[in-house]
């Protein structure tokens, strides 16, 4: 039984990693494609196109849908549409190896939220880590006249919206099929993208049909939403919520390394410290950086 418990939580573990790696490529995917398609058009093709492969897959189980999953994957769904929403458009204006790591800022700003919501203050650890991730953010992001580009503020209030998202799955998913989740918040996200996407991007983007980005919009649609999603939410039932934001924070590192091996991307030296400072504040967040306890804690629940 026990062993059972301890592969459930290794598996899910390693997928949680995966939904990192492919989070860390979509990044890429979005920069290369907003020359083609308009942002918000990206995330209603996106999000369409994961819920429709949700519904074929999973059929069966949307019969079993009520009132309480409907509730929750609209809240779900609402704060993952405004999540995406600044860091897509965010993307257009800073690169996408800055957006990758600025969105890890949610990792930090979840235990701010949590004390804001269940009035538990936050540790000195988490406090601290909250100054170098200020301080990441300023070397990573202030130009030499110390201005700030409109993108890297979008991809900040975008690492808000995650950190609330990131709290509501781990709410909803302990007592609620996290595959009814996932689908509901997906296609709640996608019908607002088709009604706000008129209004912010204009006509429909026709042309699209005749160019590369229909791979890319594929690529978003099944494998950085549909899939990952479904991972980090099956996921989160079976991983703490703190262990689960530092393995989906490795996005950041994914998408920094894909940004640059792939897009040719250069990182100066101040941006290269600001990376590291953002990183050690979000491992410092979760794990104070008490490996011994953390090991005492592992074996304590292994002998439960």
């Amino acid at each position: 039984m026990e062993l059972n418990k301890n592969k459930i939580k290794l598996l899910a573990s390693i997928g949680l990693i995966a939904a990192a790696v492919m989070w860390g490529f979509g990044f890429i995917v979005v920069k290369d494609s907003l020359d083609f398609i308009p942002p918000v058009y990206m995330l209603a093709f996106r999000f369409t196109l994961a819920s429709a492969g949700l519904g074929i897959v999973f059929h069966k189980r949307i019969f079993k849908i009520n009132k309480k999953n409907v509730k929750s994957g609209l809240i779900l769904g609402i704060l993952l549409y405004i999540s995406y929403l600044l860091q897509t458009i965010g993307c257009q204006y800073t690169t996408a190896g800055k957006n990758a790591f600025i969105t890890t800022i949610y990792v930090v700003i979840v235990p701010f939220l949590y004390w804001a919501m269940s009035k538990k203050k936050p540790d000195i650890y988490c406090v601290v880590s909250a100054f170098m991730a200020i301080a990441g953010i300023g070397l990573l992001s202030l130009t030499s006249d110390l201005t700030v580009n409109i993108g890297d503020v979008l991809t900040f209030l975008c690492g808000i919206g995650f950190a609330l998202h990131l709290i509501y799955i781990s709410k909803y998913s302990k007592g609620q099929d996290p595959i009814i989740l996932t689908l509901l918040q997906i296609f709640t996200a996608a019908v607002l993208s088709w009604i706000t996407a008129p209004f912010i991007d204009g006509g429909f983007p026709s042309h699209i049909v005749d160019t590369d980005p229909v791979i890319a919009i594929l690529y978003l649609g099944i494998g950085a939403t549909m899939i990952t999603f479904l991972l980090q939410n099956i996921g989160q039932k079976y991983v703490e919520p703190s262990t689960a934001a530092v393995l989906l924070s490795m996005e950041s590192v994914f998408g920094v390394i894909f940004s640059v091996t792939l897009l040719g991307e250069v990182l100066t030296t101040k941006m290269l410290v600001g990376c590291a400072l953002i990183f050690t504040a979000v491992i410092m967040a979760e794990t104070k950086f008490d490996f011994a306890k953390f090991a005492v804690k592992k074996r304590s629940e292994k002998n439960a």
